[in-house]
């Protein structure tokens, strides 16, 4: 009967972990692409935000060149009615003088009088002339004016068309390098996954004939009583032959593992939430977790695992897994977790 209930303990324990793993590695990927997702909005942002602050002045110095060329519209007409007036005046003028030379040429009298009239009309002429061919200079210059102001609004015009044509290029390089990053995501997160159930799968040969060693989602959870003396952090034999399997597994995994894949065994020290006096040689269970952890980490260390690939923590009473003040729960409570995952 005891053989039988460690086989369905067996087979419980064998289901799980894949169900767990799979979880984990489908939230890790969505976290990964929400990172992305932001990262590249960021940068989509301040790159729009810079081309919209560019269209702004564009259509800034296009509204002034606009205000500026009705004016110069509205001088050029005010101009050209000034010249339509004289030139009435001159035709009048004209009309005039014409009308006094018949009267001289009839004979009726007043000669001097007419001479005098047409001198004055011929001055009027003249200085009339004078003002309408300023008022042409006027208009030239007014026209010579509104094609620069053109000539300004097409290079204006252009300038903005190659600011969206280069916006429009931005975009889409902002948008395949969205897709690069997601295929190249896809492609660690199921290579760590890879690796991930290889170390799962050596850890249980390892720790298969212990019942103290358990898993718990995507870690491996040792009770701390196995690796430490109460209230110590300095291995105990059991726990040096333990660490020592973990080391070689570690080694060999580490082999196979691609250098540009960059993952690190996180090793979590834990406690229960009975107090320590302080009388100790720790002062709370803050430094008690987190020496085991360290404790753990120079072990490994010690056994050829590269430093760089693991990370010690501590993490106190605050990160129970079982509910409750007995002493199941504490016990339960009492743990080292293991557990590989990207830096």
């Amino acid at each position: 009967m005891a053989l039988a209930r460690n086989r369905r303990r067996e087979r419980s324990v064998d289901y799980w972990p894949g169900f767990v793993d799979a979880l984990s590695t489908l939230l890790l990927a969505i976290m990964f692409l929400l990172t992305v997702f932001v990262l590249a909005q960021f940068f989509l942002s301040r790159e729009i935000s810079g081309r919209d602050q560019v269209l702004n002045r564009l259509n800034s110095q296009i509204n002034e060149l606009t205000q500026l060329l009705a004016l110069e519209r509205s001088g050029k007409q005010d101009l050209e009615d000034t010249l339509a007036n004289l030139q009435s005046s001159l035709s009048e003028a004209e009309s005039d003088r014409s009308r006094l030379q018949e009267l001289l040429a009839s004979g009726t009298g007043a000669s001097a009088t007419a001479q005098a009239k047409i001198g004055a009309l011929s001055e009027t002429l003249d200085a009339e002339k004078k003002v309408s061919q300023r008022a042409l200079n006027q208009v030239e210059l007014l026209n010579q004016q509104i094609s620069a102001l053109r000539t300004q609004l097409a290079a204006l015009e252009d300038a903005l068309e190659v600011s969206e044509t280069k916006d429009r290029e931005t975009q889409t390089k902002i948008a395949d390098l969205g897709r690069r990053l997601n295929v190249a995501l896809a492609q660690r997160v199921q290579e760590l996954n890879r690796y991930r159930s290889d170390f799962f799968g050596r850890l249980r040969e390892i720790l298969s004939s212990r019942e103290d060693v358990r898993v718990v989602g995507d870690r491996f959870v040792f009770q701390s009583e196995v690796l430490f003396p109460s209230g110590g952090s300095e291995l105990n034999p059991a726990g040096q032959e333990q660490m020592g399997k973990l080391a070689s597994a570690i080694i060999e995994l580490a082999r196979e593992i691609p250098d540009e894949i960059n993952w690190v065994l996180r090793v979590d020290g834990h406690t229960d939430n009975v107090p320590l006096s302080g009388n100790g040689r720790y002062a709370d269970n803050w430094e008690l977790s987190s020496a085991r952890a360290t404790s753990v980490v120079k072990y490994l260390i010690a056994g050829g695992v590269p430093a760089n690939r693991l990370v010690a923590a501590g993490f106190g009473e605050f990160q129970p897994i079982a509910d409750g003040d007995s002493d199941e729960a504490r016990a339960t409570n009492r743990r080292i977790e293991l557990k590989l995952t990207e830096r």
